[in-house]
Order: C-alpha cells, then structure tokens, then sequence
C-alpha cells in the first residue's frame, strides 16, 4: 500500500525545526544524493538540518553539495547522539525500516522526535509518525522531487539540489536502465537540466572514478570468481574476506559487479555472495517479472525491489552459497521465461 502523507508533512515543516535526516548504512548514490537535496531544500525553509548515516560513503559521491557535513554515527557517535537529541523531526530517508540505521538505531527509535519516512521500498515498518512510501517511484531521489514539488516549492530548486537528485535517479535506475519505465522520471531528469546540470560530467564523477585496485577486483571478480548455472539461467560471483583485503577493497569499490553477472546473454538471475564483517552480504538482481525482493525475503531476511534486492547472512559464505543454490530448483520455471 503506498503512503503519501504529504499534507501533513506540509503542515509540520511549516514553522523552522531542528531536523536530522537519516540514511541507511552502506550509503549507496540514491540515500546520499535524496538525504543531501533533501537537506538543502529544508534549509531554504529555514530549518536547521543535519544529515547523519550510519557508516562511511563511498569516495565517488563525495562531490554533491553537504557531502562534507553529513555526520558519520560509526566515526562519531557523540556529536551523532548530540544531532540526535536536539532533533524535532527525524527524516528516514531511502530505507523502510530503523534497523537500518545499525547501531544508531536504538537511539533514533528512543527519540521523542516526530518520525517521517520518506522511500521507495516495499513494506515499510510500522514505527514512522507519517510516510511518503511509493515503490513503483524510481528512487527515493525522485521522490524528493515530488515532494519539493507538492510543497509548492520548484522555484527553490537549484543546480546544486538538481545534481544530488540526479545521483540518485541515476544510480538507482541504473543509469535508465531499469526500475524507470514512467514518463515523469524523464519529464524530473529534463528540469533537472534546465536547472543547469552537466549529465556527462557527473556521470564521470559516479562511473569514472575507479582506482586500480578497484578495477583489477572486478576484473578478478569476473574471471575468477564468476559462476554460470545456465540450467538455472542464474549465475553468481563470490568474494572471500581474503579477496577483499588481497585487493585493497575500499566502501563502495563491489558497487555495480554484481550487474556484470546480470549481463550475461540468458542469465535472468544474478547474485554476489560478499564475506565481510563477520557477515556475507548478499545482492541479487534479476529480469523482466522475477521478484528477487521475494527470494530475499523468504529464504534470506532480506527484502529491497522487484530487480535489486540484498540481504545480510550470519551463516557462513560456503553455508550460503549452498542454500541460493539448494533452491534454484524451485524457481526454474520462473526463471526460464521472465518476460
């Protein structure tokens, strides 16, 4: 069920308020790009705001305008718990539930400040005061737009915002290449260029920012580590905590491999297996009408979108690995025809 409490939202950010405004952990371009237009819309309002995550961004997105101020809960706890107390509305942005925010989590769930969801998932949790939810939008950048706009507020819109927001369509959507099927996305991304962006020079910022670590990782991934179960139409790649470290892996340097794997001719399901922090960190991402949100829900708590969804797993990479492959069977008729 979509959630679209925009009046009263409206009529909460009518008078200046303290607000923190927070993204999920493994920030991708879509929690930093939709949290940091979100903030400087607000401050035009006049309020104070803060934007607070739980880990580190990766180093491609650190471009966007309030980059530099966003507060890390992982590196700095105490001036985060300090945002925290002094917040009269808390903005989630980009992730449906609070247990998203790790080890903040507690915290924000304990603050008698108002809640406000503001995302594309599916199934957001109960524990939101009100909630702009739309699964079908692109990203939760676009969302933003629509929301600015509902406000009333498009002449407040400016290059700096336009770039945040187009980060996120971008990245979301892979770059228009799923999840975007709607005229509005492309009607949002042409003011978006009337408002002065160059799309040729951010997307270099976003996709051509690669160290050499990180390309010699992808190219390992691909030529090492790749798994192709045509029988399946599925194939996988899998990175130890070995690999990473052999590599150099810094955040955000696995964004995007998985895709690789999606790319291949008849392969309609993809996954990375990734062991790291006494987890494996699961991404999958599918074609045409195979709901991977489902899979990962169902058999490894996870949840996300139709085509890219994750999930985080206590057991170990080769116990894992094991169970994704246990029930393939299952959906082989579904993966043979996914259009």
């Amino acid at each position: 069920m979509e959630n679209t409490d925009f009046n009263h939202i409206s009529e909460l950010i009518s008078q200046p308020l303290q607000i923190l405004i927070t993204t999920h952990s493994n920030p991708d371009g879509d929690a930093i790009g939709s949290s940091l237009a979100l903030a400087s819309y607000l401050k035009k309002k006049n309020h104070s705001v803060q934007v607070m995550i739980p880990d580190p961004y990766p180093d491609f997105l650190a471009w966007m305008k309030g980059h530099d101020e966003i507060l890390v809960f992982s590196s700095d706890e105490i001036k985060c718990k300090k945002a925290i107390d002094r917040a009269e509305l808390i903005i989630s942005a980009d992730y449906n539930n609070l247990s998203r925010l790790n080890d903040a989590a507690g915290l924000v769930r304990q603050s008698k400040a108002i809640k406000v969801l503001i995302d594309h998932h599916l199934n957001p949790s109960s524990e939101f005061d009100y909630r702009i939810s739309i699964s079908k939008i692109s990203s939760t950048s676009e969302i933003v737009y629509n929301f600015i706009e509902k406000m009333g507020d498009l002449h407040l819109m400016d290059k700096d915002i336009a770039e945040c927001i187009y980060a996120g369509i971008i990245t979301d959507t892979g770059s228009l290449s799923y999840a975007c099927n709607y005229i509005k996305t492309y009607l949002i991304m042409a003011d978006l260029f009337r408002l002065g962006i160059d799309g040729e020079h951010l997307h270099r910022l976003i996709y051509d920012t690669y160290s050499e670590s990180r390309l010699r990782l992808l190219g390992y991934s691909i030529s090492d580590q790749l798994v192709v179960l045509p029988e399946y139409h599925t194939a996988y790649i899998t990175l130890t905590k070995e690999d990473l470290h052999r590599f150099d892996h810094q955040i955000g340097d696995t964004e995007g491999v998985v895709n690789y794997a999606l790319s291949i001719k008849d392969i309609n399901l993809a996954a990375l297996f990734m062991e790291r922090d006494g987890i494996v960190k699961v991404s999958f991402r599918s074609k045409g009408a195979f709901a991977v949100n489902t899979l990962a829900a169902q058999y490894f708590n996870g949840g996300g979108h139709r085509n890219a969804a994750g999930a985080n797993c206590t057991t170990t990479l080769e116990e894992t690995i094991l169970k994704f492959k246990q029930i393939l069977p299952l959906y082989q008729p579904m993966l043979k025809s996914v259009y």
